[in-house]
């Protein structure tokens, strides 16, 4: 079953809490350098593999009792809100381009970038527990793997731009307030439940 509003609110806590990411700036990078629709297939492609990874671990999240999901969700939410705030600039980081500009190996570069970046990484978390927290895995797979998407389209295609309009510091506290309210309902509800 489908559920658009679980659908909105998994792409903007993703989109929110990507944005920032480095990844953002690699796909950028790698954007500039080859061609755009080579570099978001293998992004793509890659940001897909994650979404099922984290559903997946969601899901099985669901067979435990739900106070204790929604107290380990909550929990979860925090660390990520703080993960967020607290996540200091990395820099740019330098990532070895294909010598060979074609599809296979340029959306190769693309999708082993992203696979090995975005491993664990603060999104991919998020996802599962927003899978675990809704219990609809196709809506929160849905929403999340079309903000990764979204975010990679920009970094791709006009990172720079936007940058130059949206403080980046603006994202990041936008971000860790959505988490910080999302875990705070979690945990009422592990409380209450």
């Amino acid at each position: 079953m489908f559920s658009f509003s679980i659908t909105a609110i998994a792409f903007g806590v993703v989109f929110l809490a990507e944005l920032p990411d480095k990844t953002a700036l690699a796909g950028l990078m790698l954007g500039t350098r080859y061609r755009a629709s080579y570099v978001f297939a293998g992004v793509a492609a890659a940001f897909a593999v994650h979404v099922a990874l984290a559903i997946a671990a969601g899901s099985v999240l669901t067979l435990l009792p739900h106070r204790l999901v929604q107290a380990v969700v909550g929990i979860l939410f925090l660390l990520g809100a703080a993960m967020l705030l607290l996540k200091k600039d990395d820099g740019d980081e330098e990532v070895k381009p294909p010598a060979d500009q074609s599809f296979w190996k340029v959306s190769g570069a693309g999708f082993m970038l992203i696979l090995v970046a975005e491993f664990g990484d603060l999104t991919q978390i998020m996802t599962a527990n927003l899978a675990a927290r809704y219990d609809d895995p196709v809506s929160v797979g849905i929403g999340a793997v079309l903000a990764l998407w979204a975010v990679a389209g920009i970094g791709i295609l006009g990172g720079r731009t936007l940058m130059k309009y949206v403080p980046l510091r603006l994202i990041t506290k936008i971000a860790a307030a959505v988490m910080a309210a999302l875990a705070a309902f979690s945990l009422y509800e592990a409380i209450a439940g």
